[in-house]
């Protein structure tokens, strides 16, 4: 019988940070089957530390992954810490470091200097490139309905995580308003679609067909613009300045789910760096017809426990097969080799 994996879940750094990769219920299958699990202290994520300890975790204060042992594979979501310098672990978790974006190379650096390796969560696919764990239908469905409260002027700052019936309830208490889905046809798409419908609108939905000749006019005749497309090389944009400064455009909100900022794949090139939870909303165009972006990099997180249990469970049963041999985590090995290469330029695909 192959060995089974140690993971290390670590504490998530950012403030408003509060989902987990991996839920009690989910963990405590793992365990039965072998695997060996430590969770970080953390008072932040929506999951007691409780729950962990009754599936059967170990506990390790808040940031001690630093000192864990060579074997200990670091499970996580979102950005690391600054330091140490040197990452001698192999850490799972989105990098965001593939395609050129900001602070990408030092990011590889660190690991290729300490002998870790990232396996990105965005790059571990089946043998047809399809992901196989992703939070894309609730940010997806976030976002929109983000754009849509603040199209009516009900979007409360700064934002605060709730629940989807606490979601929905704000969403069902207005009207009005057109919208155009982006990649209506993915993950994130799907969800988008779903929050408007919740909303009340009939959304205009575009997948592939509809952007390869792209219809401008029909674009800026929206209301409310959700792109929810993942390009892993460069297209011609979706939006560009010129199309915010043209006199007949309707489109008011700009929901860039994808948040593909600093980076040459970026399909809304109008921005250059994204929102966040204190100020969601970026003022794009001023006078009579404004134009704002939201673009906020950890959507799910506003309604962390439904989006973390819907993460585990596709994640939890790829952990259950974490060694070099399984083909999903080979592939991500290889793109991160490929990628922290010192001759690697442009982006990395999908694949």
């Amino acid at each position: 019988m192959p060995e089974m994996p140690r993971l290390w879940m670590r504490h998530e750094t950012r403030a408003s940070e509060r989902r987990a990769p991996l839920v009690p219920e989910d963990a405590a299958k793992l365990v039965e089957q072998g695997v060996e699990i430590t969770v970080e202290e953390s008072a932040q994520r929506a999951f007691p530390l409780a729950d962990y300890v009754a599936a059967g975790c170990r506990t390790a204060p808040a940031g001690s992954w630093q000192e864990a042992p060579d074997d200990q594979y670091v499970l996580g979501l979102k950005e690391l810490p600054g330091r140490p310098d040197r990452l001698r672990h192999r850490h799972i978790f989105f990098g965001h470091a593939y395609k050129g974006q900001v602070g990408a190379a030092e990011l590889l650096g660190r690991f290729t200097s300490g002998g870790g390796a990232l396996l990105d969560l965005e790059y571990l696919t089946d043998d047809d490139g399809r992901r196989l764990a992703a939070f894309g239908y609730w940010a997806g469905y976030v976002g929109a309905a983000l754009a849509v409260l603040h199209h009516r002027g009900r979007l409360e700052t700064p934002l605060r995580p709730t629940d989807r019936p606490g979601l929905d309830a704000l969403l069902a208490s207005g009207e009005g308003g057109t919208a155009l889905v982006i990649g209506a046809l993915g993950r994130s798409g799907r969800g988008a679609c779903d929050a408007l419908e919740t909303a009340g609108i009939a959304p205009t939905r575009w997948d592939v067909a509809e952007t390869r000749t792209l219809d401008r006019a029909a674009l800026l005749g929206h209301d409310i613009v959700v792109n929810t497309v993942l390009t892993t090389c460069p297209v011609p944009p979706f939006v560009t300045h010129a199309d915010l400064d043209a006199p007949d455009r309707r489109t008011a909100v700009l929901s860039d789910v994808t948040c593909d900022v600093t980076s040459d794949c970026n399909v809304l090139p109008v921005y250059d760096e994204v929102t966040t939870w204190e100020r969601p909303v970026l003022r794009l165009r001023d006078g009579d017809r404004p134009a704002d972006l939201i673009a906020i990099d950890n959507l799910p997180s506003l309604l962390p426990a439904e989006s973390s249990r819907a993460f585990s469970a596709e994640l939890a049963p790829q952990l259950a097969r974490l060694t070099d041999s399984d083909p999903a985590w080979a592939r991500c090995l290889r793109t991160f080799e490929a990628a922290a290469r010192p001759d690697h330029t442009g982006s990395t695909h999908v694949r």
